[in-house]
């Protein structure tokens, strides 16, 4: 793993600034603002500001923890609305030195008030106080959300922030997003920045519902999901076709343990032999259409 201070901040488009990952080859953010997508993609989709008002107390899970922009902007929101609001914060990363970094590089100074608490939650990977308790399971997400998920834990809002589906396929399989979902409260809401069919179809098949988030800074919308519908925005008419395709065979790794080659190619595999219509033929029918 690199060390903290190896990790060089990227400025992206609203002033904020990410990393890039040399071992997955993408920033952690879109260029079109770190700060941004964590409000847009993740914060607001959740509701965690309505929850705020309603609830007494509200529990986080931030899947891929990172340099800690989601759950700073998320912390951030409920208190502005419920200063008394009590937080229990669950994060999944498997690179302790990136939250370190991102304290190092003084990379979360938008959220200045949270920072003594953030920076001792990078460096000893838990954290009490009188309004919040917070800790960083650490290793392969895979097999903490299954301890995770064993001792209860219900989430009302979740970010869902893994690197892509292509780059990082062990962390959207039908597998791990079924753990997810079992770790979420009846009432809560799921987030992504991901649109992608195959993501979509695993929170389906994980038993939940699905909609369409607003396009934050880029032409692509993001995903949110909960056990019922009510609350959701919906698919458009693209998207749900979208859905009918072989673009939305979801990536499996059945014990939770493979590589991000084998769980792509067995993708593949199963691409290749499904009935579905291509989704190159899709688009061009679409396309087609359209004219």
């Amino acid at each position: 793993m690199p060390s903290p201070c190896s990790l060089l901040p990227k400025l992206t488009a609203d002033g904020s600034y990410t990393f890039f990952s040399t071992e997955f080859g993408e920033a952690y953010h879109s260029q079109f603002g770190a700060r941004q997508e964590a409000e847009f993609k993740f914060v607001e989709p959740t509701q965690l500001r309505q929850k705020a008002r309603q609830q007494k107390s509200l529990r986080l899970l931030d899947v891929c923890y990172g340099l800690g922009y989601n759950t700073a902007a998320a912390l951030t929101a409920i208190w502005d609305v419920n200063p008394n609001c009590d937080v229990e914060v669950v994060g999944l990363e498997l690179d302790p030195t990136v939250p370190q970094a991102a304290i190092a590089h003084n990379l979360l100074n938008d959220w200045s008030p949270l920072v003594p608490q953030l920076t001792q939650l990078a460096t000893t990977h838990q954290l009490t106080t009188d309004r919040l308790q917070a800790k960083l399971l650490l290793g392969d997400a895979r097999q903490s959300i299954q301890t995770l998920q064993a001792s209860g834990f219900q989430a009302d809002a979740v970010f869902l922030d893994p690197f892509s589906p292509p780059t990082c396929p062990q962390l959207w399989t039908v597998e791990f997003l079924g753990y997810v979902a079992r770790c979420m409260h009846s009432s809560g809401i799921l987030a992504t920045y991901s649109c992608a069919a195959s993501v979509r179809a695993a929170l389906q098949t994980a038993g939940l519902k699905i909609g369409s988030t607003s396009p934050v800074g880029r032409r692509s919308p993001g995903t949110v999901a909960s056990w019922n519908d009510l609350a959701l925005p919906p698919l458009s008419q693209e998207e749900r076709e979208h859905l009918q395709t072989r673009a939305a065979i979801p990536y499996r790794d059945p014990q939770l343990c493979d590589s991000a080659e084998i769980i792509c190619q067995r993708r593949i595999q199963e691409q290749q032999t499904s009935p579905l219509e291509p989704t190159s033929r899709w688009r061009k029918r679409r396309s087609k259409n359209a004219n």
